[in-house]
């Protein structure tokens, strides 16, 4: 698909209102958790190949003339980059030289209010895509950049509107609770990506292994003190089965045997009940390989107990 020139002031601008719209056609297309692969390669712009990341964690596309059009923070990078209380990122410098010419261009998006793209690794080669994202803040004593989300819908008019309109002053309270709520998001990502990837992207009931049904399911939920966002505390299940597991018609024992509730074994109905549901009575988890990542039996008994006593 082409994502060429529009109505905008600059190629500054058009460009990065293309890679908007480019990236919503991936999530489309792909899910919220991108691969390398097709964000290395990019979109076409009038002729010319925009990629939207790098190797380096400050990404400039040729095609633009000074700003970077993205940041990146790998699932395991050497960067402490942080997501912090006070509901904004703490983004590091490249390098500990504040004049580096990466560090710069991130300063004259802070200046000029430019939006930018931020992919944050949530799995090895997997990024879940955060736009627009915006540098309010620089701390060269501490080399990090603040940096805050905002409402996608608005991306396009950031890209295009002055920086000091007061649309800019007006979206700060905005930024903020859009930050709040993407970090909640990429805790919940990152929880699934690893699950998923211990579990080889299959559900461990049934195998089935079309990503897009999958999902991570808590044992102990994410609201209890011991629900945390742990491998050994999840389990890759189809819809299906975590639907059922969260309204306590599937049980799992300590020793990994799957029960069904017994007023399902005893309906009649077609051949998802019969073979997704009834089926599975007294059948094993299917494993993950590494045995640190096996379900915890402490959290798998607790969360046995609910079941039996709903049973």
């Amino acid at each position: 698909m082409w994502f060429g020139a529009g109505p905008f002031p600059d190629v500054d601008a058009s460009v990065r209102v293309a890679a908007f719209r480019w990236l919503r056609t991936q999530v489309d297309l792909h899910g919220d958790s991108l691969p390398w692969s097709v964000l290395s390669q990019g979109f076409d712009f009038d002729g010319r190949r925009v990629p939207l990341l790098g190797q380096q964690g400050i990404f400039k596309p040729a095609v633009l003339p000074e700003i970077p059009l993205s940041i990146r923070t790998s699932h395991d990078g050497p960067y402490p980059d942080e997501v912090t209380p006070d509901g904004s990122f703490h983004y590091c410098y490249r390098g500990t030289d504040p004049s580096h010419r990466d560090n710069r261009g991130l300063r004259m998006a802070w200046r000029e209010m430019t939006p930018l793209i931020y992919f944050f690794g949530v799995a090895p080669g997997r990024y879940e895509a955060i736009w627009p994202v915006f540098v309010v803040g620089d701390d060269p004593a501490r080399l990090v950049f603040t940096v805050v989300a905002d409402d996608a819908r608005f991306a396009e008019v950031a890209a295009s509107e002055s920086p000091s309109g007061i649309g800019a002053r007006e979206a700060e309270g905005r930024r903020a609770y859009v930050t709040a709520a993407v970090r909640v998001r990429l805790h919940q990502r990152r929880f699934r990506e690893r699950v998923l990837l211990a579990y080889r992207e299959e559900c461990t009931l049934c195998r089935l292994r079309h990503r897009g049904l999958l999902d991570a399911a808590h044992i102990i939920p994410d609201r209890d003190p011991h629900g945390e966002p742990l491998v050994k505390n999840g389990l890759s299940l189809c819809k299906i089965h975590h639907a059922a597991f969260d309204h306590q018609l599937i049980g799992v024992r300590p020793d990994y045997i799957v029960e069904v509730h017994p007023r399902v074994l005893k309906e009649e109905d077609g051949p998802m009940l019969r073979h997704g549901l009834q089926g599975m009575h007294n059948t094993s988890l299917h494993l993950p390989r590494a045995k640190a990542d096996h379900p915890d039996r402490e959290r798998l008994e607790e969360r046995y107990r609910k079941f039996r006593g709903a049973a």
